[in-house]
This record gives structure tokens, C-alpha cells and sequence, in this order.
């Protein structure tokens, strides 16, 4: 059932002014993929950069030689854009904030490269990562940023299912979960920013191959299909009341504690989809204090 209109938060009336609703599609996606790519060019400081076979992880490591916890991090930019340096700021914060290893890794985009290569990616990242000498495998976490936080759900089930390394916690930050959401009609989209439904369309149909809500989508590219979400690592999920994602994020936070999955649920009144990064402001540092906090319980 969609959601009726709400005012937006008072830390994010102004940013909501000027911001797009639908900023990605056919035609726009190769000059803000160019547009994406100048922050690559910016200067990084203490990012080491390891390639892991076709693809490159960037690494934000605290001074010390001990062993520490760890956390792959994937970037958002709905499947189809976006890269690994657009994070060096918060992923610097989460290292330096908590003396954990993070690992940002810069998986192959659709629609050139389709599912399931953007997961097994991801999935090289995280066995790069856990086999580093200054990494404890035991402490590992997976997390990510709206596309970022459904590849990084959708890590955490395929790591379950490989039996290959337990995870301490996946924390997904207005994850895209559910290509259904594309195929949906009646959703009031007046509040919406930077991601409605037609861009998200454009964006699982790049990243599956197939139109929203086909019965052949895995549940490893739309995690929500997933029919077993037991045995999963603990959970965080924030999510605003005006993101487009908020049904089916708060519907899978619910379908974990079901599972018997501790899941911690962050909703933001009056937030639309990734209001932390564009309004530096009192409701996006509370966003990232609850993120922080989730990283520590799990990881210390």
C-alpha cells in the first residue's frame, strides 16, 4: 500500500527544493556515469587501491599492525553507475571512527555486466578482504548504500548458502531489495528524490535482463524474493519515510525478525532517498551515529 504524502524532514526542506526526482535513464546515464567518474580524479588520502582480478578494491586501513575487524562496502547508483571513490569519505569515517578495516569495492556495472557478475564481484571483494594478514575473518561485515545495500543483502544470502565466511552483521542503508517495487502502480511519488520508479525501473531491468516483477529474477538479484531468510547474519536497515524504498525495506526488516534474524530498523520521518549524503545536516549525522553504532555492537 503506498504511502500518502508527507512533509519533509525540516533538516531537508531546503535540499528537497532542488533536487531531481528522476535523475537516471537511457539517456542520461552516460554523461552522469561521466559526470560520476570525476571523483576518481579527486585526492584520496590513506586509500590503498588492490586489483582483484578485473575489478579494484579500495582499501581505508588504520595505522597499526594488529589484526582488526572488517567491512566490504559496496557503492550505490542503481546497479548501473556509481564507483568505489564516491565512498572514500564515509568510508574513511567508518575506519577511522571505529579502527576497522574497510574494503569499497568497484564492481562491474550493468547493463554491461549483468547479474549475477556485479554479486560474484562483490563476492571476490569479500574473500580478498577476509584473506588479508591484518584482517580478522572471524569479525566481517558486509554493507552498502541503496543498489549497494541490495548487493550487499544479497552477499550476506550467498555467503550463507556457500557456507564459506560468517558474517557479523549487514548493514544496508536504504537498500534496493525488490524489483517488484518497479512494477507497482499507484505509488504518490510527489516526495520523491533522486530515485522514483522510473528510474528504478530502468535500473533492474539493466541489472536482471528482464522487465520488474518477471518470475524468473533470482533472489539473488532481488534479495526480497529470497523464501528462506534464516541463518542470516544481524541486520541494520534505515530507510526515510519518502524514499521509494521504504515499503519493501521495512517489510524485509520484518521478514528477518520473523526468520529469527536480529534486525535493528532505522526509520527517518520526512527522508527521502539518500538524504544523507546530500544534506549535511543534524538527521544525517543521527543516520550515520546509528550505523556507527550497529558496526561497534557487531564488530567489537
Amino acid at each position: 500500500m503506498s504511502k500518502p504524502a508527507a512533509p519533509f524532514h525540516p533538516d531537508l526542506r531546503r535540499a528537497a527544493q532542488w533536487l531531481p526526482r528522476s535523475p537516471i535513464g537511457p539517456r542520461t546515464l552516460r554523461p552522469i556515469r561521466m559526470l560520476s567518474g570525476l571523483t576518481k580524479l579527486a585526492p584520496t588520502k590513506n586509500v590503498e587501491v588492490a586489483t582483484v582480478g578485473p575489478i579494484t578494491v579500495q582499501v581505508h586501513r588504520p595505522a597499526g599492525a594488529d589484526m582488526r575487524p572488517a567491512m566490504l562496502w559496496i557503492h550505490g547508483g542503481g546497479y548501473v553507475m556509481g564507483n568505489a571513490a564516491q565512498d572514500d569519505v564515509l568510508c574513511r569515517h567508518f575506519a577511522e571512527t571505529l579502527g576497522i578495516v574497510v574494503a569499497a569495492v568497484d564492481y562491474r556495472l550493468a547493463p554491461e555486466s549483468q547479474f549475477p557478475v556485479p554479486l560474484q564481484d562483490c563476492y571476490d571483494g569479500l574473500t580478498w578482504l577476509a584473506d588479508r594478514n591484518y584482517v580478522d575473518a572471524t569479525r566481517l561485515a558486509v554493507g552498502g548504500a541503496s543498489a549497494g545495500g541490495g548487493l550487499a543483502a544479497a552477499l550476506a544470502l550467498l555467503a550463507r548458502d556457500r557456507g564459506s565466511l560468517p558474517l557479523a552483521l549487514q548493514l544496508l542503508a536504504y537498500p534496493m531489495l525488490d524489483d517488484r517495487t518497479a512494477s507497482r502502480t499507484g505509488i504518490d511519488e510527489r516526495n520523491f528524490r533522486l530515485w522514483n520508479n522510473r528510474s528504478n525501473r530502468f535500473g533492474w531491468q539493466s541489472y536482471t535482463g528482464s522487465a520488474p516483477g518477471s518470475p524468473d529474477v533470482s533472489p539473488l538479484a532481488s534479495p526480497a524474493r529470497s523464501e528462506d531468510l534464516a541463518g542470516l547474519p544481524p541486520a541494520w536497515i534505515g530507510v526515510g519515510t519518502l524514499d521509494l524504498f521504504h515499503d519493501e525495506d521495512v517489510a524485509y526488516a520484518g521478514r528477518l525478525e520473523t526468520a529469527g534474524v536480529s534486525c535493528t530498523l532505522d526509520v527517518v520521518p520526512g527522508a527521502f532517498h539518500g538524504f544523507d549524503v546530500v544534506a549535511k545536516s543534524g538527521v544525517a549525522r543521527a543516520f550515520r551515529a546509528s550505523q556507527v553504532a550497529a558496526l561497534d555492537a557487531a564488530l567489537h
